[in-house]
């Protein structure tokens, strides 16, 4: 199946951008707490039999709650709670079960102390239990087990499984001393009474996946460079490797596991010797790939899951400019295009129960100006019931249109930009906000809503996102692309976007900001200094600023942030720190900190292990002694990025100020 979707055009941006000129001008703005709030509502999954739905829902003091709906008589329950603490990630273990993790969403990375713990409690609110230890203060009133809990490195494995017993697979995860991860060993867990027994599997296995009936079928293993995948022979009993490739660097051979339908046929994304991944059928006997795929995204990578019901492959969900879906089945086809002719214009993804005995469809529907709304869809009558909304506040009239457009690099490279216009304004030449990915190595932005992009339309400028060379999901030579260029051309591409939206008469060349968190903070230091003319300002928050320092720094337990991939991965991708010694310093805004004069907003946390303080620390000692214009702001108990409401509002008020101080209204 080709697939090769137009993409959101200029002229149908520029015709939103002109339908809200008759809008009052006076209408106030929409406050940042409406856009960096906690969502309201979030995470609906259906039961397996689909008469129960279960989500999470933000109570009046801020905490996110395990709520279930009962859809015979729509009764709400909350079954799963905390004191002071949230609910995180849950799933249905059957029909009458769930389990759940907590989060305390009000403590910043500096501050966490607690694993995230297990839980398991009825459909109904009883039967609760603690499955996993956590240390916590706030776990008072599960009922303890007769035997041991598990100790605090276990966790959800987060795929649903079988859904058809009181038990669940967990990953109980053994750190190594540079904090990266050495294995992870499968656990099969009795959410009822806590028996447990692991699951045999080759050394140095870092990911799991079971077949479509809960059962364990996959593993990747790492060691050093190599990432070999392992397939649990049903017929043996026994590991069987079918593929071995380059563990960083997404090689040609690799072979990307999706999922498994019900028929035991394994689906697997692979590029071969095309430029974009496909997602393929895969022979297990044979240890191949299938010659033709099943799905073709002429324009992108493959990225998306199989759907899936007990019996049938039912669809396949994938991205493109947005997220789309291919159904084989015809009834939810219909259901589709159903419920599409009722939400117009907006991405509606549909699920259904596993083993459904109901006609209920669940509905999460969103476009570039509407944050996720929840649905459920009745098959038999017709009708569309709203269950809860993410972001209430958001109205999606007074949100600006989003389109992915081309702009040219200029060695001839096509750059896919995202471009958000400020709705209600009706001219152009506007101020402009370049807002640079972090990464670098993945895709940027899809057609949806988000919050910063569309805080800053609100605030009357057009954002800009290049999705620079070195940004996965556009084919592996933009990829490729990409190596050893960090300053370099994936700066051009940067500023090459920035010179196409001036020419289209979209942006003010005098009023442009560009901004960014982590490799975007990187970014935008170099364009104030490669291109002083072409930006007023800059907003670096959590950014590199030298690359030798991330080769002598301390790294978290992130797999991408390991010592294996600074031996492996970082030369090749990045650089090596004794042959491309004179282009790191080259390429360095700590080294060059004295060519920024432009007025610039520095916010770094002081608990972020990726990029650690004294990145910004050392830069904005360096940087102070020749510009005097420069703010600077250190959330002490943040990592990196902004996880606590108080700290998302002040720094983006600090942004809201600092752009109409420099490019505003009140800018010159």
């Amino acid at each position: 199946m080709r697939i090769a979707p137009p993409l959101l055009s200029l002229s149908l941006l520029l015709l939103a951008f002109f339908a809200g000129v008759t809008a009052k001008a006076a209408d106030a703005p929409v406050p940042l707490t409406a856009f960096f709030g906690n969502p309201g509502v979030s995470g609906a999954k259906l039961s397996p039999d689909g008469k129960r739905l279960a989500m999470l829902v933000n109570n009046e003091s801020g905490h996110d709650q395990l709520g279930v709906i009962d859809l015979a008589d729509n009764a709400i329950k909350v079954v799963g709670t905390f004191r002071d603490a949230d609910v995180g990630y849950f799933e249905w273990v059957n029909n009458g079960r769930l389990v759940y993790d907590s989060r305390d969403k009000s403590t910043a990375p500096g501050k966490e102390r607690y694993a995230p713990g297990l839980f398991a409690v009825n459909a109904d609110g009883s039967v609760r239990r603690q499955l996993v230890d956590t240390f916590d203060p706030w776990v008072k009133d599960a009922t303890v087990l007769e035997r041991e809990k598990m100790p605090w490195n276990t966790y959800v494995l987060r795929q649903p499984g079988a859904q058809d017993s009181e038990w669940v697979y967990v990953m109980k995860v053994n750190f190594s001393r540079d904090e990266g991860i050495d294995e992870v060993a499968l656990v099969r867990l009795n959410t009822l009474n806590g028996a447990n027994e692991t699951v045999k599997a080759p050394r140095w296995t870092r990911q799991w996946w079971l077949d479509a009936k809960g059962r364990p079928a996959l593993v990747t293993t790492v060691e050093d460079n190599r990432e070999v995948l392992h397939y649990l022979d049903a017929k043996t009993g026994q590991w069987r490797k079918l593929a071995d490739s380059d563990a960083f660097l997404r090689s040609e051979d690799a072979v990307t596991p999706v999922g498994f339908a019900p028929d035991g046929m394994l689906y697997v994304s692979s590029y071969g010797k095309r430029d974009k991944s496909a997602l393929f059928a895969y022979d297990l006997a044979a240890g191949k790939v299938a010659a033709t795929p099943l799905v073709d995204l002429e324009q992108y990578d493959f990225s998306g899951e199989l759907v899936t019901d007990a019996t049938r492959l039912l669809g396949v969900r994938y991205t493109i400019d947005t997220e789309a879906v291919a159904w084989f089945d015809p009834a939810m086809k219909q259901a589709q295009e159903a419920v599409d002719k009722l939400l117009p214009g907006r991405v509606n993804a549909l699920s259904v129960a596993v083993r459904s005995t109901t006609p209920f469809v669940l509905v999460e529907s969103w476009s570039d100006r509407q944050p996720p709304v929840f649905m459920l869809y009745n098959r038999d009558t017709g009708k569309l019931s709203k269950v809860g909304e993410s972001r209430p506040a958001i109205a999606a009239a007074r949100m600006g249109p989003q389109a992915l457009v081309q702009a040219t690099a200029r060695d001839g490279r096509t750059i896919p930009t995202w471009v958000t216009l400020p709705a209600k304004t009706s001219g152009k030449k506007l101020p402009m906000v370049v807002l640079v990915h972090g990464g670098p190595y993945v895709r940027g932005n899809d057609w949806r809503w988000n919050a910063e992009s569309q805080f800053l339309a609100s605030r009357g400028y057009v954002v800009l996102e290049p999705e620079y060379r070195g940004s996965t999901g556009y084919g592996a030579a933009h990829f490729h692309s990409g190596w050893k260029q960090w300053g370099l051309a994936m700066q051009d591409d940067i500023a090459d976007a920035t010179r196409w939206a001036i020419a289209e008469g979209i942006a003010d060349p005098q009023r442009i900001c560009i901004a960014g968190a982590s490799y975007g903070g990187y970014a935008t230091l170099m364009g104030l200094i490669r291109d002083p003319q072409l930006y007023r300002c800059g907003i670096d928050w959590a950014g590199v600023t030298d690359i030798e320092l991330m080769y002598a720094g301390h790294w978290s337990r992130a797999d991408d942030l390991s010592g294996a991939y600074k031996r492996y991965g970082m030369p090749k991708l990045i650089g090596d720190p004794v042959q491309d010694a004179a282009q790191f310093t080259a390429t360095s805004p700590l080294k060059q900190a004295a060519r920024i004069t432009q007025p610039l907003l520095l916010a770094y946390g002081g608990a972020d292990q990726r990029v650690p303080l004294y990145h910004g620390r050392k830069f904005y000692d360096a940087v102070r002694q020749t510009n005097k214009n420069v703010e600077w702001v250190v959330y002490q108990e943040e990592g990196h990025g902004w996880t606590l409401v108080e700290t998302r509002l002040d720094f983006w008020g600090r942004v809201e100020k600092f752009l109409q101080k420099n490019i505003g209204q009140g800018g010159q």
